[in-house]
């Protein structure tokens, strides 16, 4: 489980994330959706440990979070960052060899179905083959938090929705939470277990994704339109 007790962070007189509590629990995929500069990004490097809060506590499963949180939360962030001259194998071995949790078989089984080759160099490929690969380094390994920041940037429509299905296959419900950010909505919602929606730093709103079609009949994208009035 995440825990976010009274987070408030800061850069210089620019509040990211104002006051704000939150709880993630294992086994869900949450979708968090704001503007850019609305917080979302902010919210997971506290969590991976990539920035420390000005005020409040976060922690993962019960220890509060720190640079050593790596070896339990995977993140891929939106910033492309890789050593162009490494081959798309080079970056499996690499990551084999950082973390404890990599399952080197879930990556040669996501690379075939990304079609991504083990012998193409990384500067080569697209930026949305780049994309693919980012997935699949994140994906590929079994800590109990997975973090993507906006994982679909720079893919197509078509290659979005059958990622978005096979990442159910991919991620290991009984041990995992999973904190999507994204833009990609349509796309995305009919695997969210919860949204939460921020805005300047501040917590909006958190539903249920189940509840609220039930309850309004509404998808996700009706929903968000009804509190951007």
């Amino acid at each position: 489980m995440i825990e976010l007790r009274e987070i408030t962070k800061k850069y210089g007189s620019v509040v990211a994330l104002d006051n704000i509590s939150l709880t993630f629990e294992v086994g869900k995929i949450y979708g968090v959706l704001g503007a850019n500069g609305s917080g979302k990004s902010t919210l997971l490097k506290l969590i991976a440990g990539l920035a420390k809060p000005d005020h409040g506590v976060v922690t993962v499963e019960g220890v509060a979070v720190s640079r050593r949180i790596a070896s339990a939360v995977s993140y891929l962030t939106e910033i492309d960052f890789f050593y162009p001259n490494f081959t798309v194998g080079q970056y499996i071995d690499f990551h084999a060899s950082q973390f404890a949790d990599f399952n080197r078989d879930k990556a040669i089984e996501m690379l075939a179905f990304m079609k991504l080759d083990v012998r193409k160099k990384v500067r080569s490929l697209s930026k949305g083959n780049r994309g693919r690969l980012k997935l699949v380094l994140a994906l590929s390994r079994d800590a109990p938090v997975v973090l993507l920041d906006e994982p679909f940037s720079g893919l197509d429509v078509m290659v979005r929705e059958s990622i978005v299905r096979s990442l159910l296959s991919y991620i290991d419900f009984e041990k995992q939470t999973v904190i999507i950010t994204t833009h990609e909505i349509e796309e995305i919602e009919k695997i969210l277990d919860e949204v939460i929606l921020i805005k300047d730093g501040k917590i909006m709103a958190k539903e249920n994704v189940e509840d609220l079609r039930e309850s309004s009949g509404k998808s996700v994208v009706g929903w968000l339109k009804g509190h951007h009035r």
